[in-house]
């Protein structure tokens, strides 16, 4: 069984080599894991697996060989919670008929419709395909479909459609102290780490001490030196909010591995695409906003550009003025995108979304476009590949 075990290993793709499986049974002939499935599950864990990066294909594995998948108990049919049966506002259509809804005809026909319904709209209206209401397919509203339109007075996001959100947006800061999930992330940020010497001579220099000391004739001539840090500079750009709320745990790993490996760090949030603004606090963000402009001038070109976001938002916010779904911007997201990647000599985008849907996306294509292909997904390996191209 133990043989067939590390074959199955070895066709998942782990590199389990003899000298792993002879050492894995030398633990179990002197009794490491006897009777427990428990305890052999983490003593193979520990000497089969070397790279944290296959131990989710460790367990596939292993539940497999050793039968430890559990089955969810009941009708997966009959286990949906009553709510999401009973929420009236919800309306489901078929494909066809989604396939059957028109978009009202580009950017500015539909804010000019949205200003015409405003004026004329009397009362509340349900289920219909003009006024603003909810659950039906007018592009104004909420709980409904249309592939292009203005949301209002809708909690979430649900199908990504919206070219505008008519509601004040509450966001929260990225947890900095969260741990869990981030060792793997601190291990491929090092990579980027480069340390010098700088400031005030606080550690001992014990080699310049010795060859000091063996110069005069044996008297203890102390030599001190700057204490090394990491000398690289990132600046963080955290999209927040919107669809990035499904990202919420994964931004804050990323944001706490950058944090306690680099001394040199600055973060700032952005919603969907970066404009004129960016903010330090989510909370008070209007207090604690500055000038995109302002953001250029304080941190020089020495610095690394790293946003972290998933892309995804109405093209319109990229390349058209006035489409952020916030506010009026006078200029169009690309332009600032365009400028941001002029100033800062190494940038990259972080995109925590799966890679495989990138194509199918056309803000993600956009934004991968203006920042010449140096999107990566945030995987292990994409932050392998991010930081080898923030290296050059």
């Amino acid at each position: 069984m133990f043989a067939s075990f590390v074959e199955q290993l070895r066709v998942a793709g782990l590199p389990v080599s003899i000298t792993e499986y002879l050492t894995l049974l030398g633990a179990m002939k002197r009794g490491v894991a006897e009777y427990s499935i428990e305890d052999f599950y983490f003593l193979s864990r520990a000497t089969l697996v070397k790279d944290e990066r296959h131990l989710d294909r460790f367990d596939r594995v292993f539940g497999t060989v050793f039968n430890g998948l559990e089955r969810a108990p009941g009708d997966p049919t009959t286990a949906l919670p009553e709510e999401w049966l009973r929420k009236i506002a919800e309306k489901t259509l078929t494909e066809e008929e989604k396939a059957a809804i028109e978009a009202l005809g580009g950017f500015e026909k539909l804010m000019e419709t949205l200003r015409q319904r405003l004026e004329e709209q009397k009362g509340r209206h349900q289920g219909g395909n003009k006024w603003i209401g909810t659950a039906g397919t007018s592009p104004f509203g909420a709980y409904g479909y249309n592939p292009e339109g203005v949301r209002i007075g809708q909690a979430d996001s649900r199908h990504r459609r919206a070219v505008k959100v008519w509601d004040k947006r509450e966001f929260r800061d990225l947890d900095g102290d969260t741990e869990l999930g981030t060792r793997n992330m601190k291990i491929a940020l090092r990579r980027l780490r480069r340390f010098a010497r700088q400031g005030a001579a606080t550690e001992l220099d014990l080699p310049g001490t010795i060859r000091a000391t063996a110069s005069n004739a044996g008297s203890l001539d102390l030599k001190m030196v700057p204490e090394r840090h990491n000398a690289v500079k990132i600046l963080l750009l955290l999209d927040i909010g919107g669809s990035m709320d499904d990202h919420v745990r994964t931004s804050e790993e990323v944001f706490s591995a950058v944090r306690s490996e680099f001394k040199h760090l600055e973060h700032f949030y952005f919603h969907n695409c970066v404009y004129e603004r960016v903010w330090k606090n989510n909370r008070r963000r209007d207090e604690t906003s500055i000038s995109t402009w302002e953001l250029m001038r304080t941190y020089g070109r020495d610095y690394k550009l790293v946003f972290v976001g998933d892309a995804t938002m109405s093209p319109y916010e990229v390349v058209q003025p006035g489409g952020s779904v916030e506010h009026f911007n006078e200029e169009a997201g690309r332009v600032w995108i365009e400028r941001l990647t002029a100033h800062f000599r190494s940038a990259a985008w972080l995109n925590p979304s799966r890679e495989g849907y990138w194509r199918h996306t056309q803000s993600i294509v956009l934004l991968r476009d203006l920042m010449q292909n140096r999107m990566f997904p945030l995987t292990l390996s994409g932050l392998d590949d991010m930081t080898r191209e923030l290296s050059r």
